[in-house]
């Protein structure tokens, strides 16, 4: 920790070796890492066997897409394989670069390349680009002229086109752990000569509210480091004198597909923990509990469905709750249902079931009933035998007559079967008893 250094105090928030004419230069400029060895985390892609590691040591490096949240490196890396390459070093970001820009950008690098120096040309945000301008790359990714090194925040099978993907590889670049980002303040308080002036917990909380984000964490060491202090701020100190990040959250992007799958998996994994974390995690993103209400729903019906056949009724209920109460209160209701499903007895059966009658039906496509089902309103329907031996199964012995209502001339299919878990293993039971008596009427 922070302590094996030695380090003077903070509390003179002096800054020791800065002109007094000018700012000094921020620290995360200060802590930029001058080679790949330095750089702190994705070791998944840096190190000797990951695919930038190979790549290097093979002298085989090509096209790139770097995916992966604010704040992990992906410019940093990207301006060092320019130097471990010797190549030239353009950077470019697709919200402020047009068309002209581009063909000045490559004029550039072609006359570059005509002098014996090729370029790596840097494309922050690329998925900014429309399809039609990422085409322009094509030929000069394949003639040579330059090799892209792109950078994204979204899903690049998503928002980038078949033709760039299929030039490139794509390395996903991770937030970075809790200890990444403690050797990363170990690092800041070795540049600033300076201990930070918090206790253990106000220390761990200052590195979450980074949120894997190192940019964020050094600008919020730097804030730290300007406070005037005497001793250690501990965690209540440090949340009045800063605001916690907030959490990514992309309420039409990926991120709010992944958190509500990751919700949905955890009620059906009966996980009442994992499920309420979720949930948390997309409220305190900012999404909006009626979608919330809607899916939690949808699962009662997907994964409990008759194995609880009161889990639909709660969540409609506290659906109906949050309505009448609305925010915040309503979504106490909300996380009940939730907790609920996570705990209730589980089942697809009926899922199953509706998803092989819907692919038997497309199949079948407009096969009659039997006649003996269908009623007959009129003489001439009588006649051609409408109705004609139907049996009443209230006047049945047992209440069950053991006809057949699928179209004539079809196997009869098993569709539904339940499973030996909650309220199904009594439709279990009902169902095997009717499966019986129909095969003793046959």
């Amino acid at each position: 920790m922070a302590d094996l250094f030695d380090l003077p105090d903070s509390g003179n928030g002096s800054n020791e070796g800065a002109s007094e004419s000018s700012a000094p230069r921020p620290l995360a400029d200060r802590l930029r890492p001058k080679t790949l060895g330095e750089v702190i985390g994705q070791e998944q892609v840096l190190g000797p066997d990951a695919p930038l590691g190979v790549m290097l040591s093979s002298g085989s490096l090509s096209s790139l897409i770097f995916w992966g949240p604010p704040g992990v490196g992906k410019t940093t890396i990207a301006r060092l394989l320019a130097d471990e390459t010797d190549l030239h070093f353009v950077q470019i970001s697709a919200i402020f670069t047009g068309v002209p820009e581009l063909r000045k950008v490559f004029e550039a690098a072609k006359a570059r390349r005509t002098n014996g120096k090729g370029t790596l040309l840097f494309v922050d945000e690329i998925h900014r680009f429309n399809k039609a301008q990422q085409d322009g790359f094509l030929p000069y990714m394949e003639d040579g002229t330059i090799l892209l090194v792109g950078a994204t925040t979204e899903n690049p099978s998503f928002e980038l086109n078949a033709a760039v993907l299929s030039r490139s590889q794509v390395l996903v670049l991770e937030r970075l752990s809790l200890a990444d980002l403690e050797r990363l303040a170990q690092r800041s308080e070795r540049e600033l000569n300076r201990v930070l002036p918090l206790d253990g917990p106000a220390r761990e909380a200052l590195l979450e509210m980074a949120d894997g984000d190192g940019r964020a964490l050094l600008n919020l060491i730097e804030q730290v480091m300007a406070w005037r202090v005497d001793g250690k701020l501990d965690t209540d100190a440090l949340s009045t004198r800063l605001m916690r990040r907030a959490a990514k959250y992309d309420k039409a992007g990926e991120e709010h597909y992944n958190l509500i799958s990751a919700l949905h998996k955890s009620v059906r994994g009966s996980d009442p923990d994992a499920a309420l974390y979720w949930f948390a995690r997309m409220l305190e993103g900012g999404e909006d509990p009626r979608f919330l209400a809607r899916r939690i729903t949808r699962m009662a019906c997907e994964d409990i469905a008759l194995a609880d056949p009161q889990a639909q009724g709660i969540c409609l209920n506290a659906w109906e709750t949050y309505e009448r109460l609305g925010s915040p209160e309503g979504e106490l209701a909300l996380a009940q249902a939730v907790i609920y499903l996570a705990l209730a007895p589980k089942t697809n059966a009926g899922y199953v079931a509706y998803k092989e009658a819907r692919r038997m039906a497309k199949k079948t496509g407009s096969e009659p009933p039997p006649k003996h089902i269908l009623n007959a309103p009129t003489q001439l329907m009588a006649e051609q035998g409408y109705g004609a031996g139907y049996e009443y199964d209230h006047d049945a012995e047992g209440g069950f007559s053991g006809q057949n209502y699928f179209p004539e001339g079809i196997k009869r299919p098993v569709l539904y079967a339940p499973v030996e878990r909650g309220f199904e293993r009594e439709l279990k039971r009902r169902l095997d008893y009717f499966s019986s008596q129909r095969l003793k009427k046959q």
